[in-house]
């Protein structure tokens, strides 16, 4: 089981640093987390890891429009190119300087790089079939500063880009004979973004110290005509020679790529705009107007900007955490509000303009805000300091994870928690572990400085007794998961085994060969592992006390050499014991991980290392080398411990103590991997790791696109599909399954009728009895013929229960998934009904209601209407009276 385990996800942090990018749809946000990138599916409530990584945090993510393709940039300028469709990377480039922003052009033919102050505008993969996907084009000079934004017209026939010189300029895509280059100002300070308007050639340009300059073209952009080449006229060309005598060096990179490859056509600009072309009129701006933000006070920056085209809206972050809404050009302030007490690191609006997503590094904050309805779609906050622990539900759908920045986080739920329960103990204490009993009924601490464990009841709280014997710190506690033993293990190089019926008295003590760091029990009781400092795991029978094996891991657990070190690694002591064991769900194998990039699986019973995962491949992290790199040292020392100054920095960001703004001397360090905890999960198909990175989710559910087992030539998905027709229905599955294509067996199994399944289930051979159990219960959890499978589930569990019970350890994590997808379907079913209940029965007393109205608006018409014919004929008797009066009168 251990060597199909394959990365699956990352959870517990949302943001690290770069730019947010909404998908096509904009139903996605795609989050640059460390060297990986997250998509999280803000409609499904669903998140994804992608299976791909750079060697360094990402700094840039540029996006196809058709979405599918990727370029992820990290912060040395290394970048990949990932399909999106199949989670592949498709090829590799280094830009050789670190990279400032990536921009695709509307059309998907080009996109831009810049990096220091010059623009490269390659083609895009996949539309010229050639061998080099980074085709370079050509490269656009100008800004005298580095660049920071770029932003191209809806027709991709021009691109902005800004700068920190305050100035940005606007090239042209192809060589328009009335645009080639022009640079605007007006600003004060760095530029933030830049923005065309939707099919237009005007401008926004946004500054970090909250200034807003909208400026106008003369020319649309139909206008734009090919003519004579500008670098034709004899004063350009004399300008150009004196600018190639100045700069001689510059003109030795630009004729051959940092790569050793050909450069592409060089455009280069000077301050204004280059003077007209004889009957061809340049294209010219104006400033039309120019506008400022309301900051709170100088050091609240302007530090994020983004622009939706069709809506018009301009959505602006600042320094203080505050986002700012304004309808542009008239600069109409929509919506203001404050959603962090962090510098907002970046802005991105989905296509629609509903939903506007916010980056903050500061805290791993990510929130995406739906301004029309002023709420929250998403709102994460990852742990912004290392992980500490962490721990499965025991249907094993949810994590929780302790963080050393004193947060929880409980994943995949919206659930709320409030403290119900303070636990203290009778005299001030440092407590270094924790455990629970499996009733619930019980919570132990063990102290660092008194060496004593002290034992609470959860119901009321009364501390129950305090127990006394280690002669070193407690380092770690467990309980029995089937007896009520609690043991723990100490730096005086003991294990002690604590009766919890009998007077908490001391059952065992174990002598171990040195100090104790971490214990745990196996799933079923039987077994104890301890992991000591010199490396060592050992492994106990808690009834006798004895050793029944051991193994030594101290040259498994490779660590790597810190910047600060002066000794290497392999002549470190430190980080060469495990921190952290867990045993799978079958008691078979162990996982054990320390201050390293690996984790060691190992077989007990062989006691032999099967396998290491590499959890991280980010040199960005420190001790993730072996050696330090000669390059960087200098004969002061080490060129990576020079702090290179405040803001915005790569590492985690360290404030003076009670300044809350306009700290100029902050610190940064980088964070040192390690992994911190390990549990596998109870349905037995995964296990999680807590590091530095984040929450780690290793899979057995991750999908392979084709696994052939027994495989001939003739099985093909045509013969496949032929047996179908001829509604041999056990044959078509066992051929399916032997050519072990997801796609196919779903189609196999969904053409059978439902009045077949239980014949089908009985013919079945038993060697695929069990992989069609297992497609079953992964299939069950995602699809809508919940009917359909709980009758194959049925069928399969009661014709073969004999024979899979025979087998109980190896379908085991099969039959805990196929639980809990019944259980989560029984709840979204139970709330459902619950709805429609409750649903119908207003709907009976609104009728009902409705109807007691009726009748007395019926009762009332029917008075009324009595009230009406009593009142006639009164009148017609009076009438009558009137009548006789008159005839009697004539008589007379």
């Amino acid at each position: 089981m251990s060597f199909s385990l394959q990365f699956s996800n990352l959870l517990g942090a949302v943001y690290r640093h770069g730019n947010l990018s909404f998908s096509r749809d904009g139903n996605s946000v795609i989050s640059p987390v460390g060297n990986r990138i997250s998509v999280f599916d803000l409609k499904n409530n669903k998140s994804e890891t992608l299976p791909v990584s750079t060697n360094k945090n990402i700094t840039c993510v540029g996006l196809s429009p058709d979405g599918n393709l990727a370029i992820l940039v990290d912060e040395d300028g290394a970048a990949i190119l990932v399909s999106l469709v199949t989670r592949a990377v498709l090829y590799h480039h280094h830009f050789h300087k670190p990279v400032n922003s990536v921009s695709f052009s509307p059309d998907g033919r080009s996109f831009v790089v810049t990096k220091e102050n010059v623009a490269l505008m390659y083609n895009a993969p996949g539309k010229n079939r050639e061998f080099n996907a980074f085709a370079l084009d050509k490269s656009y000079y100008g800004p005298y500063d580095e660049t920071t934004c770029i932003d191209w017209t809806t027709d991709s026939k021009c691109f902005a880009v800004g700068s920190k010189d305050m100035t940005t300029w606007i090239f042209g895509a192809e060589r328009w004979a009335n645009l080639i280059y022009y640079s605007v100002g007006g600003h004060k300070d760095v530029i933030v973004g830049c923005f065309f308007e939707k099919d237009s050639l005007d401008l926004y340009t946004v500054s970090q110290d909250g200034a807003l300059c909208v400026w106008e073209s003369d020319t649309e952009l139909d206008e734009l005509r090919k003519g004579p080449k500008y670098s034709e006229r004899k004063k350009m060309a004399e300008e150009r020679k004196r600018r190639e005598e100045e700069e001689a060096e510059e003109d030795e990179i630009e004729e051959l790529g940092e790569d050793g490859q050909r450069r592409g056509e060089v455009i280069k600009g000077s301050a204004g705009a280059p003077e007209d072309v004889e009957g061809i009129k340049n294209v010219r701006y104006k400033q039309k107007s120019k506008h400022f933000f309301n900051k709170e006070d100088d050091f609240n920056n302007l530090t994020a900007a983004a622009f939706n085209k069709n809506t018009h809206i301009l959505v602006t972050g600042f320094a203080s955490g505050a986002f700012h809404l304004h309808e542009l050009p008239d600069f109409d302030l929509i919506h203001s509000l404050s959603i962090s007490d962090q510098r907002i690191s970046t802005i991105s609006v989905n296509p629609t303009g509903d939903w506007i997503g916010f980056g903050c590094s500061g805290r791993g904050q990510l929130l995406v805000w739906e301004w029309q309805s002023e709420s929250y779609v998403f709102k994460q906050q990852g742990h912004f300091n290392n992980m500490a622990s962490l721990a499965y539900s025991p249907d094993g759908q949810y994590l929780a994870t302790g963080g050393d920045d004193g947060k929880v986080s409980y994943f995949l739920s919206i659930l709320r928690y409030r403290n119900f329960r303070t636990l203290t103990s009778p005299r001030l204490a440092q407590f270094s572990s924790l455990a629970v009993d499996v009733s619930g009924e019980l919570v132990c601490a063990g102290a660092q400085d008194s060496f004593e464990i002290f034992l609470w009841s959860m119901q009321t709280g009364r501390l129950l007794e305090v127990l006394s014997g280690h002669e070193g710190p407690v380092s770690c506690l467990c309980f029995s998961p089937v007896q009520s033993v609690l043991a723990s293990v100490s730096w005086d190089k003991t294990v002690r085994l604590w009766d919890m019926q009998d007077s908490w008295q001391t059952r065992e003590v174990l002598r171990l060969t040195s100090d104790g760091l971490v214990v745990t029990y196996r799933p079923d009781g039987q077994e104890l592992a301890v992991a000591t400092l010199d490396g060592e795991i050992t492994f106990w029978n808690p009834q006798t006390a004895a050793q029944t094996g051991s193994i030594v891991g101290r040259h498994d657990l490779q660590m790597g050499r810190k910047e600060t070190e002066k000794i290497t690694a392999k002549q470190s002591a430190k980080g060469k014991a495990f921190t952290s064991l867990c045993y799978s769900a079958d008691g078979e194998s162990m996982l054990a991980s320390g201050q390293s990039k690996f984790v060691c699986i190992y077989n007990i019973k062989e006691q032999i290392l099967m396998k290491k995962f590499e959890i991280s491949c980010n040199l960005s992290l420190d001790a993730m080398e072996e050696f330090l790199d000669r390059r960087k040292m200098t004969e002061f020392g080490s060129l990576a411990l020079v702090d290179e100054g405040a803001g915005d920095g790569d590492g985690v960001e360290l404030g003076l103590p009670g300044v809350r703004r306009g700290d100029m001397s902050s610190r940064h360090f980088k964070p040192e991997i390690r992994v911190s905890s390990l549990r596998f999960s109870p349905t037995g198909r995964s296990w999680a790791a807590a590091s530095t990175e984040g929450l780690l989710i290793y899979s057995l559910d991750t999908s392979l696109i084709f696994d052939p087992y027994d495989l001939d030539m003739d099985i093909t998905p045509v013969s496949i599909r032929c047996q179908l027709k001829k509604k041999e229905w056990t044959s078509a599955i066992v051929l399916a399954f032997r050519l072990n294509e997801t796609s196919l067996i779903r189609e196999v199994l969904e053409a059978v009728p439902h009045d077949q399944v239980a014949v089908v289930s009985s013919s079945l051979p038993d060697v695929y009895v069990e992989k069609l159990l297992d497609f079953v219960a992964s299939s069950l959890e995602n699809s809508r013929h919940l009917q359909f499978y709980l009758t194959w589930a049925q069928n399969l569990l009661t014709l073969h229960g004999q024979k899979l019970k025979n087998r109980s350890g190896a379908i085991l994590p099969t039959v805990q998934q196929l639980l809990k997808s019944i259980q989560r379907h029984h709840d979204d079913l139970s709330k459902l009904c619950d709805w429609n209940i409750y649903t119908i029965r207003y709907i009976k007393a609104l009728s009902k209601q409705r109807g007691m109205k009726r009748m007395a608006a019926d009762s009332l018409s029917e008075q009324e209407e009595e009230e009406e014919e009593r009142g006639s004929v009164l009148m017609g008797s009076e009438d009558e009276e009137e009548d006789m009066m008159s005839e009697a009168l004539i008589v007379n």
